[in-house]
This record gives C-alpha cells, structure tokens and sequence, in this order.
C-alpha cells in the first residue's frame, strides 16, 4: 500500500520550478539513506514523461547495460538495445543526440553506486551536458545516498559536475509536527519519544507505525537481534567509512557524555590531534556537530550526536549488544529519561521555540560548569529569552525553584545588547501554569507542544 506523502512542499515546488525553466536541468539530489529521497523523486515525476533508472552496486559493464536499456526502451529503438556500448561517454553521447521537442527526465537513484564502480561516469556526462545536454529539453535528476560520495565526487569544485549543476537540494528529516503523522497509534507522548528516537526520517518512521505504541516498537526492533534497527548504525558507518572500529568507539565516547575534544580521545584511547580527521568526516555526514555556545569563545565548542538513530543506539544498544544477542535483554530495565531528556533539549530549541518565539535566533549557554538550555535572542526589538527545559513533571514549587535558578544564571550571560528579557521554562507537565504566566514567566507543558503542531 502506497502511504500519504507526507510534508516535502519546499522541495516539490524547486523540483517543479526546475522543471519549468528553459533550456537543460542538472539536479542533484542527497540525503541520508531512509530519509525519502526516492519517493520525493517518484511524487516529482507523476505524470511526466521520461526514464527513471535504480542504480545497483554491480560492475561498470553491467551498470552501462542496464541504463541503456531503458533508453532504448523509453525511445523504442531496437537498434539501441543492440548495439554494444562499454563507456558512459557512448550512452550520454546517444541522449545528448537526440532533438527533444518537450520537457523529458533523466532520473539516476542511488547516482553514487556509479561514482562508486567507474568515476569516469562524472567526465562522460560533463562532456555531454558541455556539448549539447545544456541547452537540451532533458531534465537530468541524480539522486544519492553515500554522502561523502557525493559531497567528493559530485558537488565539491574538483568534481567534473562543478558548475554545471542548475539545482543541488540536500533533503532533511521531517520536523515533528509532521513526522507524528505516521504514527496514528501512539499517544502524544509516545509519538515524540519515537521523533527523539528515529529524528524524522520517513522510512524509520513508517517502521514504528507498525506497532501499537513505542515500548513494543523499541522491544521488538531495537532490542532484538532479528530487529529492523539492531544492525541499522552499523550499516549506515559502513557505508561511508572503512575503520569502523575507530568511529563506534568515538560514538559511544559522545553518546555516554564525552562531549569536549579532550574527553572523547581520552575515552578511546587516542591521542586528541588524531581525533580530529574523525569528528571532521562525521560532522559533514551529518552523523555529529559540533555546537557553540550562543555568547561565547568558540574554543568552547562540544560535540554531540546530530542523527538521532546513531544517538539511541549508542546509548542503549552498542553495549547491550551480548544480552540482546542471548535474549536477556528488555526495555524494562533501562532508564531512559536521561535520553530523552538531552534530546528534549534539542527539540525545544531547533522545533518548538520557532513556534512560540518567532523571529528568534535559538541556541545554548555554558561556561564553568554552569548551563542554560535555552537561549533565544531578536535582533529586532533587542530581547532575550533564557529557558530551561525539563522532560519529566513539575509541581509549581518545583517550577519556580527553577525560574529562580535559571534567573540567577542568566545574570552570569554577557548579553549587554538585549534589554528585554524574559526566562521560559518547558517540561512533559508543569502544575500551577496559569500562575506562573500571569506573572510574566513563558510556561509550556506537552499539551501546548501538541496544541502548536495542531495548529500547524
């Protein structure tokens, strides 16, 4: 059964303007694996005409084979499908040859298995657009998943592509006030544990809808070895790097709280000038970033897991792994409020606090130990908003100890520039609430959370 598409407007409407334009399209397309690339490709070309091919990771020869096929195929030319082509140059040759009197597509999924298997694959089609592809009727879409593939080989200025390119469009996860869309089943509550688990990316979400709510998913495909997300981390490092021993130890140094530099080597036995190459090459994946604090020098910076997927399993699977093997293993013994809690951090500043504070710049503070969730400043009337964000419920008393706290940290914030200023405080439920805002404080418990992604 074909699902919903859901969300993906901004993407659909640039494919679209693409689309429209004059002259030949050069797309490129990328994006984690799972994150819906393929659909968005397969919602983009319904109802037009033109060639999609999935590309395979087999030899060369195999690859030309198959490509040209579908040519001869879409161009009913017999003749085509006969001749014997052995280069990419002979197959983009043929189309770039070809007069087109209306708009066609060229669509190539999973483009970097042909990056992978035979480079030249990037010369031959920059010769064809170079010669008549450019000002062709062919809008040419390629699609890939190995990020660092396509970063290197395809988007980066000593690529054969550099420059020819109309559209590069990297695709993101879903934000919640969508994502909980796939999970009809789960209660509100449940449905941002598993957007903190999986990070909007469709194809994981999809996957917990299976079930009727998110104990028994994660039961069942995190911590059982036949499971979907068991080996899924794994699969995904594996594809991009080669020393996976290297960046699982990194990994799991973050996941488990080692977030300066210094912290991270000493937790796997490195010396810190070698670990740099890794956390470089995992932050342009995407996999980690590296945050600042939002006043502050940025020899400060910590690390923290950026792929939620990469986050959950490091914490709770990569070392459970000999349990969950012999099946004695349950999520009824782990505690994972701390998790969730870290990362109802993240989705108060990057999700939520665009809703309740629009035209504000989000962040985080520390410095000596001291810490502040939520830092959000305006340019435009020079205020300032310090929040502190809380996963699990508060009574009022508890609250306001900390409202007090949080306004006693705000003043070690050199913000000299902000004169209005306001302290937030959001958790899973916060008794007293109505009070609380009537004296000026900004109190938001999860039913406003699901009350502002009702409304969208």
């Amino acid at each position: 059964m074909i699902r919903e598409f859901i969300d993906r407007e901004t993407e659909r409407a640039l494919l679209e303007e693409e689309w429209r334009k004059d002259g030949g399209r050069l797309i490129i397309l990328y994006g984690r694996r799972r994150i819906g690339k393929t659909r968005l490709v397969t919602e983009f070309i319904r109802g037009k005409e033109g060639i999609l091919h999935f590309a395979e990771d087999t030899a060369p020869q195999i690859q030309i084979r198959r490509l040209q096929e579908e040519v001869a195929r879409f161009f009913s030319d017999p003749l085509l499908a006969t001749l014997e082509i052995t280069t990419w140059d002979q197959l983009f040759t043929y189309l770039a040859r070809i007069p087109l009197a209306e708009r066609r597509y060229l669509v190539i999924d999973e483009f970097t298995y042909l990056i992978k298997n035979d480079p030249a694959v990037l010369s031959a089609l920059q010769k064809a657009w170079d010669t008549a592809l450019a000002g062709s009727n062919w809008c040419i879409l390629l699609s890939g998943s190995m990020l660092g593939l396509m970063a290197d080989s395809a988007l980066s200025y000593t690529s054969p592509l550099y420059g020819r390119r109309t559209r590069d469009m990297l695709l993101g996860p879903l934000q919640f006030c969508d994502a909980r869309t796939f999970l009809p089943s789960f209660s509100f509550r449940d449905a941002l544990k598993a957007h903190l688990t999986l990070g909007g990316i469709p194809e994981y979400l999809l996957k917990a809808g299976d079930h009727p709510d998110y104990a028994t998913f994660v039961e069942r495909e995190f911590f059982n070895k036949y499971g979907y997300f068991y080996r899924e981390p794994y699969f995904l490092l594996s594809q991009e790097f080669r020393e996976l021993k290297t960046y699982q130890a990194i990994l799991n140094a973050i996941a488990v709280g080692n977030t300066a530099p210094g912290t991270i080597a000493q937790f796997c036995g490195m010396d810190a000038r070698h670990l740099y190459p890794y956390l470089e090459a995992m932050t342009r994946l995407g996999i980690i970033e590296k945050e600042l604090p939002l006043f502050g020098s940025r020899r400060q910076g910590l690390y923290r897991i950026k792929d939620c997927i990469f986050d959950f399993w490091y914490n709770f699977v990569f070392s459970h792994r000999q349990a969950i093997e012999t099946e004695n293993h349950s999520v009824d013994a782990v505690d994972m409020n701390p998790y969730f809690g870290k990362q109802f951090e993240v989705f108060v500043r990057s999700e939520f606090a665009r809703k309740v504070l629009p035209g504000y710049t989000t962040g985080r503070w520390w410095y000596r130990g001291e810490e502040i969730d939520l830092v959000a400043v305006r340019e435009s009337d020079a205020s300032i908003v310090f929040g502190e964000c809380k996963w699990g419920s508060l009574t009022e008393r508890e609250a306001r100890g900390v409202l007090t706290r949080l306004s006693q940290k705000a003043e070690h914030v050199r913000h000299d520039t902000y004169t209005s200023e306001r302290f937030c405080l959001v958790a899973g439920d916060i008794k007293g609430k109505d009070r609380l805002r009537e004296e000026g404080f900004l109190v938001y418990g999860l039913a406003d959370i699901e009350a502002a992604c009702t409304v969208g």
